[in-house]
């Protein structure tokens, strides 16, 4: 199908000026100044690693607080914690579609970071004057004293504070990191595909904190001191991040998508029985409709989509009506939203692998030998070698595999980012099998009467290592895909949709914990994850994990092949500027 260069007459006049009016929100995504680069994208990497160890310095001991302090059992607690993560991964949608519509990215990211603040602050009181009674519980040895029901609400008004806030700011940092790269500069455009690298390599340089030296000072019952380290971390980060105000590059926000696209999905449905007569052409304005964003090409897929931008004589006669008459790109933005969808929910099994670091690896190290002479590892700092293994892979990926890669297959990239997703899901896979045989072995060394078994925790290297290479894969490459095949107005909903899988894995391994518990609790039998892991089988757990995994990855190969990549229009200027790249190549 043709597209139409520009329509003449009355019909352009009006639809022009309600598109841009009225569809839009009346917000140009124009740049409001020229500057960015490095120097802003460092301080914004900066801002991430704080933020991060803030996080984390909440979230990696969470099961533990809540088994020790709140007295809740292993199940109870697993699945409050998935469902807390889950939480704050769900607020980047909320976060995405404020920057995108309404805010901006620097002030979704400022208010979002102060409500985060303040949860940490509300959470360090409530352990300091009210949960943590007798002073240094909670240590594995010493009980606390049972909380009361005021206690326990306002615990969780202040994590749920912290899930809000962290979750809010996360997609919109990534993408406003991302906005100080120009991507019609091929220089910049690599600069731009690095960042989320670095981006997910400063994630783990603030939580490889957290993870080691927070950790133990929670562990032996310091609980208050890591919190308010946390907080100080946050404060740290919050204003790091408003004193580099004047050197960030701005896009501004770009109006509230969901009209725009149940736009398209309403005139198609009102237009289902027309039919594109030879000669005629698709509608298009010749700028886009949404000013200082890409027009994107028309693709062949989701055809019925079309109908939206069929012209017909009652749009020729009448007042424009964006409800019946929508411009090709605005039915590609549809189209693209929906693209990216099946691959978004293949990356979902995925994050359930990813969650079980903050809940059953846990539970699982802390039934294993912890105590080295005098040294007591605590089993949430088992994390810290996931993190080394993503600092390290990082490197190793950037500077070996992506030559080797490229040469190899052509792309500059060594990889595409639909492939590297696909190996992070191969070697998560890995990770549960190995997971799963690390527990059976485990099970083979229980000394009756004893809490733990004899096996050492170290001996959980294996699986921490695996989970860590495998995010470097599948969530870098998801940052970098969904950001670069987001339309120009959603760019932070591209972004947030990595933070949602997140979100809906934890929620989806909370669901399985209760179906497996449900299933094999049967005839009062203890179930695989029961109050006592040695009397359970949370081996098996891992293993089923691992067989969806299998069966994930075989739809998401479906997927792949049939995804076809977005496909900007450029314009004139943009243009202007590759050639005489080329040319300078070229001398």
């Amino acid at each position: 199908m043709e597209t139409a260069p520009k329509e003449t007459g009355a019909l352009n006049i009006e639809e022009s000026r309600h598109i841009e009016d009225k569809n839009t929100s009346a917000k140009p995504c124009i740049k409001e100044k020229v500057s960015g680069g490095w120097g802003p994208a460092f301080l914004l990497l900066a801002n991430q690693g704080l933020a991060t160890l803030a996080f984390f310095g909440v979230g990696v001991n969470l099961v533990l607080f809540l088994t020790r302090v709140l007295g809740q059992d292993n199940a109870s607690a697993a699945n409050n914690v998935s469902k807390w993560t889950g939480t704050v991964y769900l607020c980047s949608l909320l976060g995405a579609f404020l920057s995108d519509s309404y805010w901006g990215r620097f002030l979704t990211c400022a208010i979002f970071q102060v409500i985060f603040v303040l949860g940490l602050v509300l959470l360090s009181l409530t352990s300091w004057f009210i949960l943590l009674k007798p002073n240094g519980c909670a240590d594995g040895k010493q009980i606390c004293v049972p909380t009361t029901s005021f206690g326990s609400a306002i615990f969780y008004l202040a994590i749920y504070l912290v899930a809000f806030g962290y979750g809010g700011h996360q997609p919109t940092i990534a993408t406003l990191g991302a906005d100080q790269f120009n991507e019609s500069d091929p220089k910049q455009q690599k600069s731009k595909s690095a960042f989320f690298c670095y981006f997910y390599f400063a994630l783990n340089v603030g939580s490889l904190f957290s993870n080691t030296i927070l950790v133990y000072y929670e562990d032996t019952g310091k609980w208050t001191l890591g919190f308010w380290v946390a907080t100080g971390s946050a404060v740290l980060a919050l204003i790091g991040f408003l004193l580099g105000a004047p050197g960030y590059r701005y896009i501004k926000p770009c109006g509230n998508p969901v009209p725009r696209v149940a736009q398209v999905f309403v005139a198609a449905v009102k237009k289902w029985n027309a039919k594109l007569t030879e000669g005629e052409a698709l509608y298009e304005l010749e700028q886009s409709a949404i000013k200082g964003t890409r027009k994107i090409y028309h693709t062949d897929q989701f055809e019925c989509l079309d109908k939206a931008a069929i012209i017909t004589e009652e749009d020729r006669r009448g007042p424009a009506n964006p409800w019946r008459l929508c411009t090709i790109s605005q039915v590609e933005e549809a189209k693209c939203i929906l693209r990216m969808l099946p691959i978004w929910l293949c990356t979902i099994i995925y994050s359930v692998i990813f969650t079980q670091m903050a809940s059953l690896f846990v539970e699982q190290g802390d039934v294993m030998k912890t105590h080295f002479g005098k040294f007591h590892l605590p089993a949430a700092s088992m994390s810290a070698f996931d993190i080394c293994s993503v600092l390290l892979c990082t490197g190793i990926y950037r500077q070996i595999l992506v030559p080797i890669a490229g040469r190899l297959s052509g792309n500059p990239k060594g990889l595409t980012e639909l492939q590297r997703m696909g190996v992070g899901l191969i070697i998560g896979l890995l990770a549960m099998v190995a997971a799963g045989v690390t527990e059976s072995q485990r099970l083979k060394r229980i000394v009756p009467g004893q809490h733990a078994s004899t096996m050492s925790i170290f001996w959980q290297i294996p699986q921490y290592v695996l989970v860590g290479a495998s995010e470097v894969f599948m969530y870098v490459g998801q940052l970098e895909f969904f950001n670069g095949q987001a339309p120009d107005g959603i760019k932070s909903f591209g972004s947030a949709l990595c933070m949602a899988s997140i979100s809906l894995g934890n929620f989806v391994s909370s669901m399985l914990v209760h179906i497996v518990m449900d299933i094999t609790t049967e005839d009062n039998k203890l179930g695989w994850i029961s109050e006592n892991l040695n009397l359970g089988h949370i081996d098996k757990f891992y293993y089923l994990i691992a067989v969806l995994t299998a069966i994930d990855f075989v739809v998401y190969l479906g997927c792949a092949k049939w995804y076809k990549s977005i496909s900007f229009e450029e314009g004139e200027e943009v243009a202007a500027e590759k050639e005489e790249q080329q040319v300078v190549n070229k001398v």
